[in-house]
């Protein structure tokens, strides 16, 4: 896929807050990337500097390599859909999507059969006469979709869309964007700080705090992957562990030596270690390379939550398989389940999977093969 949308060395500078500091990354044509962020993080700002409501205090912005920030809003080949909405309340659902292509002073019969075929795709087939007012949320988010969608723009901008609907029907729209997405063939760059929405529906996930873009991968590499503390919190849950690497392959956490699969970091390095609690595996005291002691057990439907003793660290375990309060046991950890990582305040390392050329050069200094990347055993 070609590069469509760059943005180059990005600041932007409200009073004395620095809102964004110098990002660079790059968005695939028919890529559905995802700006994932705590508030005030700046993914908002990113978005309304690509769709023209903000200028950058300084960097460049360019759309099939043509610059982008002397172009009007109207202008740009991309509409945005916002988590209000912003429907006409004085116009029906079909007026509502039309607006756009009367502005380009589109036929009648073309408005007509656009319409019909964005009301289809957005499952509100004979709904065209009804007033704005009376749908649901969930339905004035598919009127919203429909018309930005139906001038046909070669990228759709959605800032936190689903943020106002219950958990079930965010999960259900959830599906039908990425659906929508894939069956448009158009790049979608979505913001939200919700982690599951990320990791459901994107292609790209871009992770930002304070302004900096932290990593980009894959839902898969981001969760598997964090490259450093923030991203391993924000993204799931994590046990989060001092350690040493006392070699390639080999670190020292809970005062004990691991296999891992990590190199690069050094010798008797101080490191912190990300294990996910899903990746933690309970076995018999004996049996297990640490032991501790169940001080807690959460029933959570698919799982059983556990906080686990052992003295050293405090673990938090996802397990279908439940211990009981009280009871010691063991645990295990497989290699390849161990990521460590640079100590909290170092630079993040780059992706080895190659998603890290979002990144602009400067950040990541064109180095293939950074400190942490993963290598079979």
């Amino acid at each position: 896929m070609s590069r469509l949308i760059e943005l180059v060395g990005i600041t932007k500078v409200f009073g004395t807050q620095t809102v964004l500091d110098n990002i660079s990354l790059y968005i695939r044509q028919n890529e559905f990337v995802t700006l994932l962020g705590p508030s005030g993080c700046g993914k908002t700002t990113t978005l309304r500097i690509i769709g023209g409501f903000e200028q950058p205090t300084s960097g460049g912005l360019l759309f099939n390599g043509q610059n982008l920030l002397s172009t009007p809003p109207y202008k740009r080949q991309l509409n945005t859909v916002f988590q209000r909405y912003a429907l006409f309340p004085n116009m029906n659902v079909a007026e509502n999507i039309a607006f756009g292509l009367k502005i380009q002073k589109a036929s009648r019969g073309e408005i007509q059969t656009q319409v019909a075929n964005m009301l289809k795709m957005v499952n509100l087939e004979g709904f065209e006469k009804r007033n704005v007012a009376s749908l649901s949320g969930g339905q004035q988010q598919r009127v919203a979709i429909a018309r930005a969608l139906v001038n046909k723009p070669k990228v759709l901008l959605l800032d936190e869309p689903l943020g106002a609907l219950d958990l079930k029907l965010r999960k259900e729209m959830q599906v039908e964007l990425k659906a929508m997405q894939q069956s448009l063939g158009i790049t979608f760059v979505y913001v939200t700080h919700d982690q599951e929405e990320a990791l459901t529906m994107s292609d790209t996930i871009v992770v930002m705090n304070e302004g900096k873009i932290l990593q980009i991968g894959t839902p898969e590499d981001i969760y598997n992957e964090p490259n450093c503390a923030f991203v391993a919190n924000f993204i799931g849950e994590s046990n989060i562990i001092p350690g040493l690497m006392i070699e390639d392959y080999r670190v020292n956490f809970c005062s004990r030596e691991f296999k891992c699969i990590d190199k690069g970091l050094g010798k008797n390095t101080n490191v912190e270690v990300v294990v996910r609690p899903e990746d933690v595996e309970i076995t018999s005291p004996e049996s297990g390379v640490l032991t501790g002691v169940v001080e807690n057990v959460i029933f959570k439907g698919v799982h059983f939550e556990m906080r686990i003793n052992t003295q050293n660290f405090i673990w938090k375990v996802h397990s279908t398989v439940q211990a009981q309060k009280d009871s010691t046991v063991g645990i295990t950890i497989k290699p390849e389940l161990i990521h460590v990582m640079p100590l909290r305040g170092a630079t993040p390392l780059a992706n080895s999977n190659g998603f890290g050329s979002h990144l602009a050069a400067s950040l990541l200094h064109g180095d293939n093969n950074a400190p942490g990347e993963k290598v079979a055993e």
